[in-house]
């Protein structure tokens, strides 16, 4: 039973360390790949245009997420997959990197959410 505990603590501590690391990212190499997505998102990560999201101080793993989804076509819109169609994993990651570091304006959902007037 203690070896199995230990077992499991190990996992644990191993799951966690793998995901901070496939979190991390360079945020330097990220400001630099990114120079594309700032006509729409803005060089500091906070859209004027409500149009396009806010990605300053998003989860970083989110937006790593979103960007696959959008390069695999689970995400349906064809300016955002023509943007991510060349990036490597390691570029996404270098990316979110970037916009997670960055500190958000946002600081209140009234005017953001469709019907939220």
């Amino acid at each position: 039973m203690k070896r199995a505990i230990t077992l499991l603590s190990f996992g644990a501590i191993l799951a966690f360390a793998s995901s901070q690391l496939l979190a991390a990212g360079n945020a330097e190499n990220g400001k630099q790949k990114a120079a594309t997505c700032f006509a729409c998102h803005g060089t500091d990560g906070n859209a004027v245009d409500p149009q396009y999201p806010r990605l300053a101080g998003q989860y970083n793993l989110y937006l790593q997420r979103v960007l696959h989804e959008y390069k695999e076509g689970q995400r349906d819109n064809p300016i955002m997959k023509g943007m991510v169609a060349t990036l490597s994993d390691q570029d996404i990651e270098d990316v979110s990197a970037y916009f997670s570091s960055l500190p958000s304006k946002l600081d209140t959902l009234k005017g953001h959410i469709s019907g939220n007037r």
